[in-house]
This record gives C-alpha cells, structure tokens and sequence, in this order.
C-alpha cells in the first residue's frame, strides 16, 4: 500500500466518521406526567446532514420529546445528546448548537418583528453582517420584508410563524428542530421551506422536525420515526421503511395494529 493511497483511505474514512456523526442522540428516554408515561424508552439518532421526520398522532409523545430535545422540558429517565453534549448537563452547550420553531409560535407581541429577530439573534452572538445578510434574504424568501416595522401582535398565524422561522435561520444552527412548521405557511412558503431545509443538510446542517403531511415527509426526509403512546415502533430509513408502499399506508397500518 502507497503512502498516497493510505493518506486518501485515512481522509475517506474521517469523512465518513465527520458526515456519520450522530447530532442528535436519544438514549432510553421516558417521561411522566403523573402516573402516565407519556416517553416510554425512547431511543434512536438523527445523523449530521439528514433531514429525519417524527410522526404519530395527536397525543402520540411528538411535542413532549421535541421539548424534551431542546431543553424546555425535563425528562425522568434516559439521556439525550446534542452534537455529544448533555442536554441536562450543559444545557447551554447544546442550545447553542440548534433553533427550535414550535407549531404555535408564541412571540413577543409588543415587539416589533425586527426587533424580535434581532433579539434572538443577541441571544447567539450573531455579528451584525451575518445578521443583516440573513434577515434580509429570509424575510424577502417569505414576503415579510415590508412587515419587519410592525408589531407582531398585527400579525396573523401565518406572518408570526414566518417570523419565528427567520429569527431560528438567522443564526445559522447546525441542528433546526421543528414541530409542525408547515402550518398556517402558504404554499409559496412551503416551498420555500423545503428548499431552505435542503440547503441546510447540503451544508452539513441536521433537521428533525414532525409533521401530519406524510406525503412531503415521504419525499423530503432520510429517514423516520414512528411514536405510538410514546414508544417507538418503527425507526429507519424511509424507503426501507416503506418499502413498495407510500409512508401514509404504512402509518396506518401501524396505527391499526
């Protein structure tokens, strides 16, 4: 073996370690509201530059543990890590790392649009030319550019979500986190988000993000997760996943069982 060839196996291989990476790892986790247990032993990994989707239904677990990913809400058993780093133990550490766009974004309403955005970005650490590029280009991709000036409070669901997507885009995470985030967008800023959401993982980024349009996740993500009264019962590559099937069928299949 030359030394050449040994320099490119070596550099193939960190590449494979760098972009096989798990950014988000959930190991075990249970939670409880009471004597429910709304978690129950969950455990899977969302890889660096992956789109990876989280359906179920309504009350399946979904938002309780993207909560519990982000930090917002705790857990009783289990660990979750961002990029390595403990949620429980250096929370900061980890939110860094990532944004977190809810279904009902709920804004700072006597607050101006730019001045929210701007808010969150102080919060980063985002240097003013950074900043100023992101937000001007998010908020003409989403028609909100002549809205910046007026409280959010004026807005309707659809403007509040678009704000609360520029202000998680404009500092640039490696981990965007999304619960539902296509409703209350018109279908130009569906678009948009998906095209926005490709570039991300193009640029090494990671998405995980739950949704009930089971057709887009089917044709937008790498891979799935399905929750049911807070386990998992399937979790893996989407076309493995499906197979011959569309994810839809195979949903509620699973449901039925």
């Amino acid at each position: 073996m030359t030394l050449e060839s040994l320099s490119v196996g070596r550099f193939l291989f960190f590449v494979f370690i760098v972009y096989n990476r798990s950014m988000i790892k959930i190991k075990g986790v249970s939670k409880y509201y009471g004597a429910k247990k709304a978690l129950d032993n969950v455990s899977f990994e969302v890889k660096k530059g992956e789109i990876f989707a989280f359906i179920g239904h309504n009350g399946a677990g979904k938002t309780t543990l993207i909560k519990s990913i982000c930090g917002i809400m705790d857990f009783e058993e289990g660990e979750i890590l961002i990029d390595g780093k403990s949620i429980k133990d250096e929370p900061l550490a980890c939110k860094k790392e990532m944004a977190y766009i809810p279904d009902d974004p709920e804004l700072y309403e006597d607050m101006k649009a730019i001045s929210f955005i701007n808010f969150v970005c102080d919060m980063y650490d985002v240097p003013t030319e950074v900043r100023e590029k992101n937000i001007e280009r998010f908020a003409e991709m989403f028609g909100m550019e002549k809205e910046l000036g007026n409280t959010i409070r004026s807005f309707s669901h659809g403007m509040k979500q678009k704000i609360a997507i520029i202000a998680a885009l404009s500092h640039e995470p490696k981990v965007l986190i999304m619960d539902e985030p296509f409703v209350g967008l018109d279908p130009k800023a569906i678009f948009d988000m998906k095209e926005v959401m490709k570039k991300i993982v193009k640029d090494g980024g990671t998405i995980f993000f739950s949704t009930h349009i089971l057709d887009m996740a089917e044709k937008l993500c790498d891979r799935v997760a399905i929750v049911k009264k807070g386990q998992i019962i399937k979790v893996g590559d989407m076309k493995k996943i499906k197979g011959d099937k569309s994810l839809e069928k195979v949903f509620l299949e699973l449901e039925a069982k």
